[in-house]
């Protein structure tokens, strides 16, 4: 009776034993296939994904290249880069692979909105820089200047150098004006990273040959808290004009005007310039706008040469119901202005400039018969072939800082 008393104990544990094993077992093929499955849905997942990401690429593509390219932006108050024109030449040199770079960044589809909303991811997370663009101290809004390429930098000295070679006949001046990144500093926020832009500009000034320097940051640092920079904006004020005008006079024997011989009128207090619109900071107080009007006024021919336009003022009010208010100062940027003075001068100045330039040219009008405003970034003609017909006297690169170090455009002066 015990012997089987004993066998059925052993086979009912015998039998839980296998159920256990069995369960185990079940247990272990239910997780290598769980196993298996996530396995699998991970890798669906990671093909969704990427597929999703190709799809939005080429969506993004398509949409670029079939998009009508715009002219020009007024939330960064300056022409887009075009499609570029291919050819060889051009790729040889690497001027369309510059280009179309530029040209890609220029249209990028929803550009404006993808800069606000990291404008706004940047606010949320209590930054003060956003797109590049410092809050400072008092409202002013700082343009981050960014460290120059060794090897562009030595390209902007080489063709500048090559023009003083081929016109040794003219004088030759050259200003390179600093932004208020360098001039107003200590009204940046605190450990905000500060690259002396000062050295670089010393650095051309120290290489180029044949030139007259115009010293603007000596003038403009002596004169840092009269407002010579606007506080949302890139561009010099038009105080700020009429200090780098003085600058310019001292080397250039012009005859100086005080600002008493000027009626200085304020067109705007509501000016939101390029920084405000690429910073995306919001809650500051709009600029004003000046203008200087001689007291003694005089005719004037403007010529638009490309857009075959002509006017008798140097100031283009309808911009004033534009964003783009600083276009005021002879209607923004053209590829080639030519302004005709009734000075007795027999002088002749061609200007190579960025739009810095708009807001100083007035003061120059008494002192040269014939003022030549090229712009490098949209004029494609033959500069030498311009200078020769049209008897240049003078010469003028005038350029912001950031615009010299960061464009390539004065490279194509020779």
């Amino acid at each position: 009776m015990e012997s089987k008393e004993n066998n059925k104990i052993k086979d009912i544990k015998l039998s839980k034993n296998k159920e256990i094993e069995n369960l185990i077992k079940g247990n272990i093929k239910a997780k290598n296939l769980k196993y298996k499955n996530n396995a699998k849905n991970k890798h669906i997942y990671k093909i969704t994904l990427m597929l999703l990401f190709i799809f939005f690429v080429g969506f993004i593509f398509i949409v670029n290249i079939i998009t009508p390219s715009k002219d020009f932006s007024e939330e960064e108050n300056k022409k887009l880069q075009q499609r570029p024109k291919f050819s060889l030449e051009s790729l040889e040199e690497n001027r369309f692979t510059k280009k179309y770079e530029k040209y890609i960044s220029d249209q990028f589809l929803l550009r404006n909105t993808w800069i606000s909303i990291k404008s706004e991811v940047d606010k949320l997370l209590g930054k003060k820089e956003s797109n590049d663009v410092f809050l400072g101290k008092e409202g002013y809004l700082f343009q981050k200047f960014k460290k120059p390429k060794e090897e562009e930098t030595k390209e902007k000295i080489d063709a500048l150098n090559r023009f003083s070679e081929k016109f040794k006949n003219i004088n030759k001046y050259i200003m390179i004006v600093p932004n208020s990144y360098e001039i107003i500093k200590e009204k940046l926020p605190k450990n905000a990273p500060v690259i002396g832009q000062l050295d670089y500009i010393n650095e051309v000034k120290d290489s180029i040959k044949d030139y007259i320097w115009v010293d603007t940051y000596n003038e403009l640092l002596s004169n840092k808290d009269k407002d010579i920079y606007y506080k949302t904006d890139h561009h010099w004020t038009t105080k700020g004009a009429y200090y780098g005008y003085k600058s310019f006079e001292k080397v250039a024997k012009l005859s100086l005007k005080d600002e008493d011989n000027y009626n200085i009128l304020k067109v705007t207090d509501n000016f939101y310039g390029t920084s405000y619109s690429r910073g995306g900071f919001r809650g500051i107080k709009g600029d004003d706008i000046n203008i200087y009007l001689p007291k003694e006024d005089k005719d004037i021919l403007i010529d638009y040469i490309e857009e075959n336009k002509k006017t008798s003022s140097l100031y283009d009010t309808c911009f004033l119901n534009k964003k783009d208010k600083y276009g005021i100062f002879l209607g923004g940027n053209h590829s080639l202005v030519r302004i005709k003075t009734l000075s007795d001068s027999d002088r002749k100045l061609i200007v190579f400039k960025d739009s810095y330039a708009n807001s100083m040219i007035p003061f120059l009008t008494e002192d040269f018969s014939e003022i030549l405003m090229v712009d490098l970034r949209y004029y494609m003609d033959d500069v030498d072939k311009l200078i020769d017909e049209e008897g240049i006297t003078d010469s003028l690169v005038l350029y912001n800082g950031n615009t010299f170090f960061q464009d390539d455009s004065i490279s194509y002066i020779s």
